[in-house]
């Protein structure tokens, strides 16, 4: 009687007992889950018109709309793989990752559909081109084709094991490489999450995390798992957040840190106009303590921090708040839930060793490599069978990200193992010090790096953006830290940006920063 792990059972499931209720709002148009559900099966039966199989990859680029949103039920469904590319994205990037993923299908929003034909010649593979929106010559109409397509398929039999998603990491160091994400990973993920963070058929979700960030941190599926209402987003500004928030009463968003900034940091009379009670999570690189303590604090809303990886599909800690946090202080509940927490019911055994294997001590000091393993760890890395042995080291999959255990099991991430800034011998977390300058009443954003430094061989430098409006003093900044952090891990200097660079899922680009070659004299 046992039947696959998959989330196209969520979708049987909400057709079921949500038929009648609103699943998607994407502009003017609405949805409920019968008429959704319906589109996604004339779409599915539209790719096998095209040739699609089981094991086929059809692959999209699009922000968050409801046709982005329809292929990861449409291609699933019919045992096809969905490869979700970064919009940001230059067209050489795609071309690389649509050419190793062997897609047969490209779906693309109309605002990108030029720069796909910029490379068209470069994609052999790719047999058929669909146009999700506007028209244009040798693009196929996506809403022609789901018009005319029956809501019948050929529904195959799927193995929880079959491969669902092939999503793909930055790439920041070298070619990305493609994360195999099976029905059994996808579906632990959405469960584990679901135990952690409940959502009900009241809920509304607003998309401000974009569907490509390993499937939307696999809330495509949790939403229609618990019946709740998908609101698109289909730019993430603070205008468009705020009014999404409160005309379509939104009490559920995702959102990475920097958007966590922009939120608290936007005009009074943005912020006025928010929904109490909005519960958000947050991941993607770890939130200062501060950010956490503004958005609940001036907003009313609870913030849960979680973490992760794309090869985790992607959830394996959470920061579980306890009763004994309840009598903190705002701000020492801020910096307790400012830590990645403990592992998830479902995502697997987690650990932070030492060079040799073992695990450190819970002693908040003693800095280690996080590794895990369970049902929600990747397959591996598509037709890169050096790269997941890398990664498969010892039996574990082993994440990059230096982090300690508090005395109550805790995991607090220091910083990503390549980002540990080895100052005369001291290691400094940049994660740290960020958190510190954080605090100043004039900074928006700070990134913190290493760079050479003529006499302690690096030393930690702060890329600072001031608030809107105000002007920040790179002497201010270091008195502001001294007595807040050891003197070694003061910023030997500070430079001051418009923004900081950034990819397309709010993550700060370090290596960018680092670029900057000119030694840093002493102070």
């Amino acid at each position: 009687m046992q039947t696959p792990l998959t989330p196209m059972e969520f979708a049987r499931r909400a057709r079921s007992i949500y038929g009648d209720r609103e699943a998607v709002v994407d502009g003017d148009g609405r949805w409920t889950y019968e008429a959704f559900l319906e589109r996604c099966d004339r779409w599915s039966a539209g790719l096998q018109s095209l040739g699609v199989e089981q094991g086929d990859r059809v692959a999209y680029i699009a922000p968050n709309t409801h046709g982005h949103l329809e292929g990861y039920y449409a291609v699933p469904q019919i045992g096809a793989v969905i490869v979700p590319l970064n919009y940001r994205l230059l067209p050489s990037d795609w071309a690389y990752m649509l050419n190793h993923s062997g897609a047969r299908v490209l779906c693309v929003h109309e605002d990108f559909l030029d720069l796909v034909d910029s490379v068209r010649e470069e994609l052999g593979g790719v047999e058929h081109f669909v146009a999700l929106e506007g028209e244009k010559e040798g693009w196929l109409d996506y809403e022609a084709l789901v018009a005319d397509a029956a809501a019948l398929f050929a529904r195959p039999e799927i193995s929880e094991g079959d491969l669902l998603a092939i999503n793909y990491t930055s790439g920041t160091t070298s070619n990305p490489k493609g994360v195999m994400i099976t029905h059994r990973n996808a579906w632990v993920n959405a469960v584990g999450t679901l135990v952690h963070h409940p959502m009900t058929s009241a809920d509304r979700y607003l998309w401000t995390l974009p569907m490509f960030h390993a499937n939307g941190w696999t809330f495509v599926w949790i939403v229609t798992a618990a019946g709740g209402t998908h609101v698109c987003a289909r730019s993430v500004d603070a205008a468009t957040v705020f009014e999404l928030a409160a005309a379509e009463e939104v009490s559920v968003l995702c959102a990475a840190p920097t958007v966590l900034i922009m939120i608290a940091s936007a005009p009074e009379e943005l912020r006025s106009t928010a929904p109490r009670g909005v519960r958000v999570l947050t991941a993607g690189a770890p939130p200062a303590a501060h950010t956490i303590q503004r958005v609940e604090g001036d907003l009313g809303w609870t913030v849960t921090h979680v973490y992760g990886l794309t090869e985790t599909a992607p959830l394996i800690s959470v920061c579980e708040v306890r009763s004994e946090h309840e009598a903190l202080s705002s701000e020492e509940r801020a910096r307790h839930k400012a830590r990645q927490g403990v592992e998830l019911i479902t995502s697997g055994e987690l650990r932070v060793v030492d060079d040799d294997g073992n695990d450190v001590p819970r002693d908040g000091e003693t800095v280690g490599e996080i590794v895990v393993r369970g049902n929600v760890v990747m397959e591996g890395y598509y037709r890169d069978p050096e790269a997941t042995a890398r990664a498969f080291r010892g039996g574990w999959f082993h994440s990059g990200d230096a982090a300690v255990v508090d005395p109550d099991g805790y995991m607090l991430i220091r910083d990503r193992i390549k980002d540990v800034i080895i100052s005369g011998g001291e290691n400094i977390s940049s994660v740290e010090v960020e958190g510190v300058l954080l605090a100043h009443p004039a900074v928006q954003e700070v990134a913190v790096v290493g760079l050479p430094h003529e006499k302690w061989g690096e030393a930690p430098h702060a890329f600072i953006v001031p608030k809107a409006g105000m002007t920040m003093d790179a002497a201010e900044l270091v008195d502001f830290a001294r007595g807040r952090l050891a003197g070694f891990k003061i910023p030997k200097g500070v430079t001051v940006l418009d923004e900081l660079p950034k990819t397309a899922t709010g993550k700060i680009q370090k290596y960018v920063l680092r670029g900057q070659k000119a030694a840093i004299h002493a102070q």
